[in-house]
């Protein structure tokens, strides 16, 4: 059974950092696109930010470069997004999701959500 698993959300004032964890189980990992979405009340759920499957690429929605950076480790089944700078706009749940790296198959997963609110 596949879990995706995300972690460190919460409450943050403005300016402020978090880093988000999504521990993956029950897949290959490293077969995987790693991707974060996220979706704030009464708005479509959005792209992030993505990680290629050896981590060699990697890409941002405009609003959050050179704040945001998404990273992974292969060996350990587990991707992160690290947050800084945050803004209230930034507010949230924010989702894992995993899509295998062949386009042939398509083989897609969803976290539960994490999370993330930033106000003073």
């Amino acid at each position: 059974q596949v879990q995706l698993v995300e972690s460190g959300g919460g409450l943050v004032q403005p300016g402020g950092s978090l880093r988000l964890s999504c521990a993956a189980s029950g897949l290959t990992f490293s077969s995987y696109n790693m991707f974060w979405f996220r979706q704030a009340p009464g708005r479509e759920r959005t792209m992030v930010a993505s990680i290629t499957s050896n981590g060699g690429s990697t890409s941002y929605t405009d609003s959050v470069k050179d704040r945001f950076t998404i990273s992974r480790d292969n060996s350990q089944n587990i991707m992160w997004l690290q947050m800084n700078s945050l803004k209230p706009e930034d507010t949230a749940v924010y989702y894992c999701h995993a899509s295998f790296a062949d386009p042939a198959l398509y083989d897609t997963y969803w976290g539960q959500g994490t999370q993330v609110t930033v106000s003073s």
